[in-house]
């Protein structure tokens, strides 16, 4: 049986990643979030209790479902039944937005446990957007693309990662995420600025940003060396790129990524609130402006 859900206008309000342990402490919150995201891998099965409870949120709430494991960008062709399996989520819950990573997560049938990153080059231009047509033609809608946290620059790049997103954009028409906490994550490893990343990436294509926190380490060179860790508060550094992007582009749909160490509800509602903070300071400048 096919489920029809409430349709949604795409929210001003921040939004959370759904957990299964906020479950009840959400239903029983009459003034949650503004929307709700959930991996897809975790709803791929066909029924059972993470169904049942994303059922009745899915009621109350939008939702987006980002993808984890496609592996876009994989040098082989796409798994079938990952797709299919991809295609029956959207179906069955009627998302908002549905994204994915521009990353690779898999070889020769084996999956790992991390986002891997691509050479910028020509050629993994033209396999990557044969991958996310052939997404978008499979799910009948544009996805999203993320841009990646990196660790490591490969030498063979004969393009900056800003203009290999945009080129993606251009060619296929997805839409992009922004997600600045691995923005400020990638400026740090690699010694660049974030803010230059940001004033050449194709803002008229985003259509979600992404907040989480990140772990500091250091490398071999004494050198800071951030990971993109998803298990603690988004950091200061952060939240003054997301007050940038959004004194210069308003509102986008914002949400926050906490996925281990994984607080009590209020205290993830908290970090939302922070970022509708931020886009309220905005319009209410914006109107003192305009009067």
């Amino acid at each position: 049986m096919t489920l029809h859900f409430p349709q949604f206008y795409s929210p001003l309000r921040a939004g959370a990643g759904l957990k299964a342990e906020h479950v009840d402490d959400i239903l029983n919150d009459r003034d949650a979030v503004g929307f709700f995201e959930v991996h897809a891998e975790n709803y791929m099965g066909k029924g059972g209790a993470p169904h049942a409870a994303l059922t009745r949120i899915r009621e109350r709430f939008p939702l987006c479902v980002h993808g984890v494991g496609l592996s876009i960008g994989a040098p082989q062709p796409l798994d079938q039944l990952h797709l299919s399996r991809l295609k029956a989520v959207v179906e069955r819950y009627e998302p908002l937005i549905v994204s994915e990573h521009l990353a690779w997560s898999s070889h020769g049938g084996t999956y790992f446990n991390d986002l891997l990153p691509l050479p910028y080059t020509r050629e993994t231009l033209e396999r990557v957007a044969a991958h996310i047509n052939e997404v978008q033609e499979t799910l009948r809608r544009p996805i999203l693309l993320e841009n990646p946290s990196t660790y490591v620059a490969f030498a063979q790049s004969t393009m900056s990662e800003t203009d290999f997103i945009a080129e993606l954009a251009r060619r296929t028409g997805c839409g992009l995420l922004l997600d600045l906490n691995n923005v400020f994550v990638s400026a740090t490893n690699h010694g660049s600025s974030a803010g230059d990343y940001l004033a050449s990436f194709p803002m008229d294509r985003v259509r979600e940003i992404h907040l989480a926190g990140h772990d500091m380490d250091w490398d071999d060179a004494g050198e800071p060396l951030l990971i993109d860790s998803h298990d603690r508060p988004v950091s200061d550094g952060v939240w003054t790129l997301y007050e940038n992007v959004i004194a210069a582009s308003g509102p986008i749909p914002t949400l926050i990524e906490w996925d281990g160490d994984v607080p009590a509800w209020p205290v993830l509602k908290a970090e939302a609130t922070a970022a509708d903070r931020i886009v309220a300071r905005q319009l209410k400048q914006e109107l003192a402006r305009a009067s």
